[in-house]
């Protein structure tokens, strides 16, 4: 009969310990991931925002620049980087910041981030 197994043969595949030992490492990496990602997606949005601007309007002021970084953090709530601190430069802009991200009690990631468009 096929359907009976004799003594001497063994399951293979993951034993209940395994199992756990894996899902704990899964549910690290996902309360990692979600305290990380929210960070890097505010980045994303400013880095995102400066490369419109200079792209339309490419001779536009300091001032102007600035305004219209203003109105756009406001729409997409970006609160790391001030329009006072976009450093503007002929043909680009840039800023770069530092963000501490809590991941537990007492323990926290520094991440520096930096963009520029242009040169």
């Amino acid at each position: 009969m096929r359907g009976n197994r004799t003594m001497s043969q063994r399951q293979a595949g993951v034993s209940l310990m395994g199992l756990i030992i894996v899902l704990i490492l899964l549910a690290a990496i996902a309360l990692f991931a979600m305290k990380i990602i929210p960070s890097y997606m505010e980045f994303r949005g400013m880095k995102s925002a400066i490369a419109s601007i200079a792209r339309e309007r490419p001779g536009a002021s300091p001032a102007e620049i600035r305004k219209s970084f203003e109105a756009r953090a406001q729409i997409d709530d970006f609160a790391s980087v001030k329009p006072q601190d976009l450093v503007i430069e002929k043909g680009s802009i840039s800023f770069a910041y530092r963000k501490e991200v809590p991941l537990f009690t007492g323990v926290g990631l520094y991440i520096d981030y930096a963009a520029s468009t242009g040169q």
